[in-house]
């Protein structure tokens, strides 16, 4: 019974220093994501999200404390994909590319 709880107590400390972070608002192309985790962290997240939303990718806005600003972009939009500053934009591989 020491042993479960000594364990349970371990894995609460563990979960509670990771970082959260989550989508608090998508209104058309826009997200807006609060999070407490590193800018590249958050940069991946935002583009994943974009990209499950059939975009190309996202391009970051502005910075509030921990709430982050993206606009999902298109391909036939013209628009170039801005990286949280000090972060990079990861390219997807393609299979194609093989």
């Amino acid at each position: 019974m020491k042993k479960i709880l000594l364990l349970t107590a371990i894995s609460s400390l563990f979960l509670s220093g990771c970082y959260s972070t989550q989508l608090n608002m998508s209104m058309g192309n826009l997200r807006l994501i609060t999070s407490s985790a590193a800018p590249q962290d958050v940069m991946d997240f935002a583009s994943k999200t974009c990209k499950d939303d059939f975009y190309e990718g996202a391009s970051f806005l502005a910075k509030a404390g921990k709430e982050y600003r993206f606009k999902c972009v298109k391909a036939e939009e013209n628009e170039i994909l801005i990286p949280i500053p000090g972060t990079t934009i990861v390219p997807e591989t393609s299979a194609l590319a093989k």
